[in-house]
């Protein structure tokens, strides 16, 4: 797909992973709008059009479409709220029950989304490689990254010829792990030090990821990983 003049609507727009992704949409000729729930903390980028939603919210979300409409991209890199952490046993059970804001977040954009979506559009779901191979202390990010990936694989018939992927990044150093990029650093460099490619990624890196499912045609219904080797490590 050539992006030149392709209108395209970026869920969590406005920092890490989706602020990257609206960059590269932009340089490549696209015509993007960023959306988030505080479109201000982003501050002006040029050439973008910025956008508030709360994604949870279907009448604001149906509004925000009905205005937009039509569109040739939809991408959701939206965490959804906070996600609970830590070991199960443990864990504060309203809490993993909120982590699934994100799934049902998706699940707004997907089904209200599509139908202005043009007839051989691209929708992009942004998951997590915990959803394959989870460590102790994951399982609120491996249980919800494994149903937005099983979301994805049931509801790729259905929307064809729009086509719908995911891409799965592992450790990233985004703000998501701490305002502080100095500290942030230090920490992610701990936590990927045993990794195949022995330090965190960059949102520019999960960005490139995006941008192939989008331009080539012949790929749906598939995780892309960009996670520096966490799944074979």
């Amino acid at each position: 797909m050539n992006l030149e003049g392709k209108k395209a609507l970026v869920f969590g727009g406005t920092s890490g992973i989706g602020l990257a992704t609206v960059l590269q949409l932009r340089d490549q000729g696209a015509q993007v709008v960023a959306i988030s729930r505080d479109p201000g903390k982003a501050g002006n980028i040029d050439n973008v059009t910025l956008k508030s939603c709360d994604v949870l919210d279907r009448e604001m979300l149906a509004a925000l479409f009905d205005e937009l409409a039509p569109f040739d991209i939809l991408i959701s890199a939206a965490t959804g709220g906070e996600r609970a952490n830590g070991p199960f046993l443990k864990m504060d059970l309203d809490g993993y029950q909120g982590s699934f804001d994100k799934l049902w977040g998706y699940t707004n954009i997907v089904r209200l989304g599509a139908a202005y979506l043009s007839e051989n559009g691209s929708i992009v779901l942004v998951s997590g490689a915990p959803a394959r191979r989870a460590k102790p202390g994951q399982v609120a990010i491996a249980s919800v990254g494994g149903a937005v990936e099983q979301f994805v694989r049931a509801i790729t018939a259905e929307l064809a010829p729009r086509r719908i992927n995911v891409v799965a990044p592992g450790l990233i150093d985004t703000p998501m792990f701490g305002p502080d990029k100095e500290q942030r650093g230090e920490r992610l460099s701990g936590f990927t030090a045993n990794n195949l490619i022995p330090r965190p990624g960059t949102p520019d890196e999960v960005a490139q990821a995006i941008l192939f499912v989008i331009q080539n045609d012949y790929v749906t219904g598939t995780t892309v990983d960009v996670d520096g080797g966490w799944l074979v490590d």
